[in-house]
């Protein structure tokens, strides 16, 4: 059964092969032909599949849309984020009433602020290396917005004032590839605010830090940047050109009424100026209170608290809302260590993993660590200077050795150089190969809880089962390479996404219709994890068998849909005589 051009006159992609394959066979011989390549679709990300490739909206026509709910985001951050479960329920919140009701007024027609509406901008408080940015960099990653980062310190280092501010709301642009709309809704993150608060006992005015303040006013309201840059020669040079050509002045800006502000610093000395409020008003414990614990502190703080810091009351009510993060204790320290998405962790696989050496951690050798990182006293920061000064030996020396595995131990931990030298001396010892088989089979069995537990309820949605040869592929992506889980389930539903692709392909070739049973995707997509060529190599020759024998069960019988077994992808010459057979 052939299928026969459109009415555009246009030949099917199997009329196109077929003409191909049989110019190609007249010049070089029958081994030389054309087959259909594999179908990869269009891949969106999957927190930003609510944009064109453009970036405008594709639901309802509006430039923009949301409709992430606050705990689905805290849900997200507490896949990543030990403890500060306080700080991660304010960002997910007001994060989420801000996009919402932007999302809001744009479906109304409403694309201005309301008179009076101060936007959620946030200020984030806490000691260094309590994951301030992480959260920030998570949730941008989450909604898939365009997101900048900006260290305060520069703005008052540079030596004038609003230039590299604006410069934020610009490098939005770039980082939304040009699209000014969808830059108009991104989030920009200032670290190390507190470092542009006034200095105390200063004799007049301290201009720079002030003057920094008052140019972020504006843009943390709402105020048009213009996209070119006043201090950029080349800029200037090219708007002449254009205006020389066009007689036109081309003035292109960005507003910023809806883009997200959120700041943080680490604030030290604040708590004491909290403290004596609190006790100056009654609110403290009586009089002398040692302190002991700051944290505790920053948690009464109050807007009036952060003036007296040396901010100017204008700045701190553009950031309404506040959020203080807990310093970070050992079991924390050992938890970031511990969860699988840890990017320290897995950066330090990624880099033995390169000399094809697999690395896996003792729980005891975590912690150890994190005891170690908790006395250098600089949160989850320590982390990796822990790690790096143990490992270190190792990352120089085991390539040279032929060795493909090391078992972190506690041992290494306390003495990294004597470990060293005992697998130097021995180092095919095998009763270390099996203290590294039991961790990988441990680690199996824990990710396969955590998949059932996390992971279920997603397929479910996706109305994609979750079979036990995809619950084992899952796993041995985590297990063998590293992968997150939620980058591991990812990649197991694009090679059944490509299996499936080959369902239309068969139909655009011969204009039978089929279906995979969950099985025989299974079997098509198992061993693919690392090539996907064996997938592709699986499919064509299934297609190629399923394209000659169906048309001719179709002739016998009419039957032109067809529910393709696992037997008929195992062993499809056979499948298709069958079906032959029975069409008789």
């Amino acid at each position: 059964m052939e299928k026969l051009e459109d009415s555009s006159g246009i030949p099917s992609q199997r009329e196109l092969e077929k003409e191909i394959s049989d110019y190609l066979s007249k010049k070089y011989g029958s081994k030389v032909r054309v087959v259909s390549q594999m179908i990869f679709p269009h891949q969106l990300k999957p927190d930003n599949n609510d944009y064109d490739a453009s970036g405008k909206s594709q639901k309802e026509g509006l430039p923009f849309t949301f409709d992430l709910r606050p705990e689905e985001l805290e849900t997200y951050l507490d896949k990543y984020v030990v403890k500060q479960d306080q700080a991660k329920a304010i960002l997910a919140t007001k994060v989420c009433t801000h996009f919402n009701r932007i999302a809001y007024m744009l479906k109304k027609g409403k694309d201005s602020t309301p008179t009076g509406l101060i936007k959620s901008n946030i200020i984030l408080i806490g000691p260094t290396g309590v994951g301030k940015t992480f959260m920030v960099k998570l949730i941008a990653q989450k909604l898939g917005v365009p997101f900048v980062k900006g260290d305060a310190t520069k703005f008052s280092e540079t030596g004038y004032v609003g230039g590299d501010v604006e410069d934020l709301v610009r490098e939005l642009v770039h980082e939304a590839n040009g699209d000014i709309e969808r830059a108009q809704y991104g989030i920009i993150y200032i670290d190390e605010i507190d470092k542009i608060a006034s200095s105390k006992g200063l004799i007049g005015p301290d201009v720079s830090r002030t003057g920094v303040q008052r140019a972020l006013l504006k843009p943390m309201e709402e105020t048009e940047v213009e996209l070119k840059t006043p201090h950029d020669p080349i800029a200037q040079i090219e708007a002449i050109e254009r205006y020389k050509r066009t007689g036109k002045r081309d003035k292109r800006t960005i507003n910023t009424r809806h883009i997200l502000f959120i700041v943080s610093g680490a604030f030290s000395g604040l708590a004491d100026i909290i403290k004596k409020r609190c006790q100056k008003t009654g609110i403290g414990f009586h009089a002398d209170i040692d302190l002991k614990d700051e944290i505790d502190w920053l948690k009464l703080v109050k807007p009036q608290d952060l003036v007296e810091y040396g901010f100017e009351q204008e700045f701190i009510g553009r950031l309404p809302i506040i959020a203080v993060l807990d310093e970070l204790e050992e079991e924390d320290l050992f938890e970031i260590l511990k969860n699988p998405r840890s990017s320290v962790i897995l950066t330090k696989k990624q880099d033995f993993r390169a000399y094809g050496i697999d690395l896996r951690f003792e729980e005891s050798a975590l912690r150890k660590m994190a005891h170690l990182a908790k006395q250098e006293e600089t949160g989850a920061r320590a982390l990796v200077s822990v790690v790096e000064r143990v490992l270190l030996p190792f990352e120089k020396k085991l390539p040279s050795l032929g060795i493909d595995f090391l078992v972190v131990t506690e041992d290494m931990v306390n003495d990294p150089l004597g470990e060293l030298e005992k697998i130097i001396k021995d180092p095919h010892n095998p009763k270390r190969r099996e203290q590294f088989e039991a961790i990988l089979k441990e680690e199996e069995e824990t990710y396969l809880l955590r998949l059932e537990r996390e992971g279920v309820k997603i397929w479910q949605e996706l109305d994609i089962p979750l079979t036990k040869v995809r619950q084992q592929m899952i796993t041995q992506l985590m297990v063998r390479e590293d992968m997150d889980l939620d980058e591991a389930e990812e990649k197991v539903r694009f090679l059944i996404q490509q299996a499936k692709s080959y369902e239309e392909n068969l139909y655009n070739r011969c204009g039978i219709k089929i279906k995979f049973e969950e099985d025989a995707i299974d079997f098509l997509i198992q061993d693919a994890i690392g090539d996907t060529a064996v997938l592709y190599e699986r499919c064509e020759r299934v297609i190629n068998i399923l394209e000659y024998g169906l048309p001719l069960v179709f002739e016998k019988s009419g039957k032109a849909e067809f529910l393709i077994p696992v037997e008929g992808v195992e062993n499809p010459e056979g499948y298709v005589n069958k079906l032959i057979r029975q069409s008789l």
